[in-house]
């Protein structure tokens, strides 16, 4: 046996140095050490060998199938070594490398925090909410009739359950109303979805930011001064700000904001960017019912609420001409914020 196991090892060692390949190589390995390996069936032998020769024969088998396996490793390092060389062939490893593309935020988060900090310097706090609501809390407890437009099938994602998606932030002010007692300074950042067409201004899911401040004696002055403060810190400090008188059915009186857009190349043109007003009694009503208590008793307490499209606070930061950018992920759209 001792003669077959030297047979053997000196067929497999001479088999791996002539192996011109990865595959040649296993071929060699699997002749040899394989389940059915030269190596490997002699070896099973071993419960034949008479008791004195077990140990010698042992080593034997032992240093064999080391040799064997070091063998295949350095063959394994080489035939690698002689890839990597190929593969480098006719590369001027002198040329300068490519430069590497530096990633950065998307413009809609970089536009988020920059309002979040605004606001949160003023004393507003962050607030969530879920993003599938019902009916009281998106509708009802803002006052919105039940004809109203927006409660149609045909603007809002409903679900089977009776469920929707929220068509705005304004859910986490109710909710917010509901978990605490005035006062109540808080801002609710998150995505929205209401079923419009797709252009080049709207999206069927878009991202909103709105306010809700409520105390015992906050007036219309406090609304205005702060939406014109907010305003001129986002565009600048000669940022100018109007109110138009609008209607809103959680808000009385309710106003649009618009800011007055320098686009290089073109005339100054007034552009509309927020929705505002005082909260409705009406509102304040609702959440009482809901909590049970005066906590919000319209003769007691009153506030101002207002919402804007940080999609469309991006396009005017940056003058982007189609909101679509915002979503589609081009590279060459995204690289210039980076």
């Amino acid at each position: 046996m001792k003669d077959q196991i030297e047979a053997i090892q000196n067929e497999a060692l001479s088999r791996i140095a002539q192996a011109a390949d990865t595959r040649a190589l296993d071929d060699a390995r699997v002749v040899v050490l394989g389940k059915k390996g030269t190596l490997t069936e002699i070896s099973s032998g071993m419960r034949d060998i008479p008791k004195e020769e077990k140990a010698s024969i042992g080593a034997l088998l032992n240093s064999a199938r080391t040799a064997i396996t070091e063998a295949l490793e350095a063959k394994q390092l080489a035939l690698q070594d002689i890839a990597d060389k190929q593969a480098l062939e006719g590369i001027d490893s002198t040329l300068p490398s490519r430069a590497l593309h530096h990633g950065s935020l998307h413009p809609l988060t970089l536009i988020r925090h920059q309002a979040i900090n605004i606001l949160r310097r003023m004393g507003f706090a962050l607030a969530e909410g879920p993003e599938i609501e019902d009916e009281f809390h998106c509708f009802d407890a803002l006052n919105t009739p039940a004809d109203h437009p927006a409660r149609n099938e045909k603007d809002t994602f409903y679900f089977d359950s009776g469920k929707l998606l929220r068509t705005h932030t304004s859910s986490v002010q109710v909710r917010s109303m509901e978990s605490q007692a005035p006062p109540v300074r808080i801002i609710a950042p998150g995505s929205a979805y209401r079923r419009d067409e797709i252009d080049a201004t709207h999206l069927s899911v878009f991202n909103q930011l709105e306010g809700l401040y409520i105390d015992t004696d906050v007036s219309l002055g406090d609304l205005k001064g702060t939406l014109e403060y907010f305003f001129q810190e986002m565009f600048g400090s000669g940022t100018e700000v109007r109110f138009r008188p609008h209607f809103f059915p959680f808000t009385e009186p309710s106003f649009e904001i618009d800011v007055k857009l320098h686009a290089k190349g073109q005339a100054p043109r007034w552009i509309e960017v927020a929705g505002c007003g005082m909260v409705d009694p009406a509102v304040f009503a609702a959440i009482s019912a809901s909590r049970k208590d005066g906590a919000y008793d319209p003769e007691k307490v009153t506030g101002f609420a207002f919402g804007m499209g940080l999609d469309r606070l991006a396009m005017i930061r940056w003058g982007i001409k189609d909101i679509r950018l915002l979503i589609e992920n081009d590279a060459r759209f995204l690289k210039q914020f980076a």
